[in-house]
């Protein structure tokens, strides 16, 4: 735009665009995720933000060990539909 030089630029700065981009998703994505499904997002914030194990995350929410797995994999195939599409 402008009529300045044109500016290219290479593979490594579109992967430091993408994973800005991604992390934009993402966080949009996870206050999404908590006014949709708030178990669901609790369970990645103990799980990916608090480092607790499945027994750590169970514990805190007074869910079985079992249950705890299942919403993590609920949320993560949740946040990927969210922020891949």
């Amino acid at each position: 735009r402008g009529g300045g030089p044109a500016v290219t630029f290479g593979p490594a700065h579109d992967v430091a665009d993408l994973r800005a981009d991604e992390v934009l998703a993402l966080d949009e994505a996870l206050d999404r995720l908590a006014r949709e499904r708030p178990r669901l997002a609790q369970m990645v914030e103990l799980r990916f933000f608090g480092g607790l194990t499945f027994d750590e995350t169970a514990e805190a929410t007074g869910l079985s060990v079992r249950t705890a797995k299942r919403d993590w994999e609920l949320a993560r195939a949740w946040l990927h539909r969210a922020v891949h599409g």
